[in-house]
């Protein structure tokens, strides 16, 4: 096994292989060493960018919302009844005096512009009155579907609630705005809330804040972790549950995108969430530019490897080529230039040398050639003429003694035995036809010796179509029939594929010593044979050399007294063009 081992080596590694291998590894080694460190020193470089910018816009963001949601609670107290403007508001309430009403109405107004003068982030502000389902004392238009309680809810406290971004309910602002509801605190009347929105465009352009040059969205979750608020309603719905806020995890990967979270002290939380492909799209960038640079530096020492393997390895292989050629019976050279004064002088006198033998080789072969194919139609004709005539005889027979059934089924099988044997010289056969003259053959035999022995054909279905010689199973059949199987015998045929066709003919006659086998393998034993099992068996191994050149075997095993198996082995052409027969 080591010596194998050794020897594959020293094949495998020609100069060729040498050359451009060490070309490979000079250059893979230290561009593969410095993409490795670049690589990760690169990556832990812009994610700790990224992280940071990413987590330094979420405080950013994290703090104005609070600052928002402060400013409306400021300017929410300042309207209940612990206000001035409260006050007034329940004296109102419980004044009946038209003149004294008027006047509170226009204190209340004077009041209101003032606070919300002052106050520039503020937006919307109003008195709801819930049970009457009115609004009062309202700074801007109003919408007429105005309802505070469709409003997603960010978070409570006591007696006011603070709403999530929303839009707007003055029709004028198509902004996003924050909310708060707060109860006015009226001693006689519970049903009166202050409702006050964020400023003009306010809430937008908090979340639309984005340091980091990158594509940045938002979520805000309740307490609870529930999206009360999103920009990205299709991985991430409104009113659905963000598991990961359980865990307590403030960065995680979901859905495709990279997410940051922070918790303000009241308990619900902003995220900003950025999609995979934006986070790395740098990193990416910068791995596209070092391939190609990688790619280039491959290409020029390739490049270098080819050019020494033409100086050197090319004429190697050209005086290869014309050894194969000439191992091939190839004897016609090429005016081959190699540039090397050194290769061309040897070449010329190899091509020289080879001519003079390649004269000598086709004058032999032309006369072995003509040998063959005198032998080859010598022995057609020693094997199939005996048969047709015995057969004929018992049709003739059989047409005295049967009825017409038994003719019929004879002149069946013979016909169409005859059509497949004495077919047109030079047409290939495949797979399914052998098969098929065989199954007729044995039909005759047993027609003609009244035999009942078992034939049992099996062929994998894959195979049927593959082209094979003419008339090959026939003859090794033949010779089970008459030197080893009785009447009562059988004969198992077996095709199948494992990387080339395999013919297993097996009976369990009387079998066969090894002598015998020995012989039948040798081709100057049939040579004196007239008759018998010689001639058939040394028909096949004459046309599998003729038409498969070497590449073809046949091999026999038999026990005396147990049966014999013929084994031929075919190599598979690449295409089903057939073979000339």
């Amino acid at each position: 096994m080591l010596h194998f081992s050794r020897r594959y080596l020293y094949e495998y590694f020609t100069l060729k292989r040498r050359i451009l291998y060490i070309f490979l590894i000079s250059t893979l080694i230290p561009i593969f060493c410095s993409s490795i460190i670049s690589y990760y020193a690169i990556t832990s470089i812009m994610t700790n960018k990224i992280n940071a910018g990413i987590q330094g816009n979420l405080k950013q963001i994290k703090l104005s919302l609070e600052n928002t949601i402060n400013n409306l609670n400021h300017v929410s107290q300042q309207l209940s009844f612990q206000g001035s403007v409260g006050q007034k508001l329940d004296q109102l309430l419980n004044e009946n005096e038209p003149y004294e009403r008027s006047k509170l109405v226009d204190a209340i107004g004077i009041e209101l512009g003032s606070i919300t003068f002052t106050n520039p982030n503020i937006g919307l502000t109003l008195y709801y009155y819930q049970d009457e389902g009115k609004v009062a004392f309202e700074n801007l238009r109003v919408d007429e579907s105005f309802d505070p309680d469709t409003l997603p809810l960010l978070f409570s406290y006591h007696s006011i609630r603070y709403f999530g971004p929303h839009a707007s309910y003055n029709p004028h602002d198509n902004q996003l705005v924050l909310s708060a509801l707060r109860q006015g605190g009226l001693p006689d009347r519970q049903d009166v809330y202050i409702y006050i929105e964020s400023g003009f465009k306010l809430a937008q352009n908090i979340l639309d804040y984005d340091q980091i040059g990158r594509s940045l969205s938002h979520l805000m979750l309740d307490k609870d972790g529930k999206i009360v608020y999103t920009e990205l309603s299709d991985a991430f719905a409104r009113n659905t549950l963000f598991e990961e806020h359980i865990s307590g995890k403030e960065t995680g990967n979901k859905n495709g995108y990279y997410w940051y979270k922070s918790t303000t002290s009241q308990g619900w939380s902003v995220i900003s969430v950025i999609k995979e492909s934006e986070f790395n799209r740098e990193r990416d960038r910068w791995i596209v530019q070092l391939s190609s640079f990688t790619l280039l530096f491959l290409v020029m020492n390739l490049t270098l490897g080819w050019l020494l393997w033409r100086m050197v390895y090319k004429p190697l292989k050209n005086f290869n080529k014309e050894i194969k050629g000439m191992t091939n019976n190839h004897y016609q050279s090429e005016s081959l230039k190699m540039k090397i004064p050194e290769f061309d002088h040897l070449l010329h006198q190899f091509k020289s040398m080879k001519s003079q033998v390649g004269e000598l080789f086709l004058e032999v072969e032309q006369k072995e050639k003509r040998r063959a194919d005198l032998e080859i139609e010598k022995l057609l004709y020693q094997i199939n003429p005996h048969f047709l005539m015995n057969t004929l005889d018992t049709a003739h027979w059989l047409a005295v003694m049967n009825g017409q059934s038994e003719i019929d089924r004879l002149v069946v099988s013979l016909n169409n035995l005859l059509y497949y044997n004495l077919g047109k010289q030079g047409k290939h056969s495949t797979v399914r036809d052998e098969l098929d003259a065989l199954r007729h053959y044995l039909t005759l035999q047993q027609i003609r010796y009244n035999f009942e022995f078992d034939v049992r054909i099996d062929a994998d279905e894959e195979v049927l179509d593959y082209p094979i010689p003419r008339f090959i199973l026939q003859p090794l059949v033949e010779n089970v029939l008459y030197h080893g199987l009785d009447d009562t015998g059988s004969i198992y045929v077996d095709v199948h594929f494992r990387e080339e066709l395999v013919f297993s003919i097996r009976d369990n006659g009387a079998g066969m010593s090894e002598k015998t086998i020995r012989n039948l393998m040798q081709p100057e034993h049939v040579e004196n044979e007239i008759v018998g099992m010689g001639i058939g068996m040394n028909y096949v191994k004459r046309i599998l050399a003729s038409y498969y050149e070497g590449r073809a075997s046949m091999e026999i095993e038999s026990i005396v007294g147990e049966g014999t198996t013929v084994t031929l082995r075919l190599p598979v052409h690449n295409s089903k063009e057939g073979i000339d027969i």
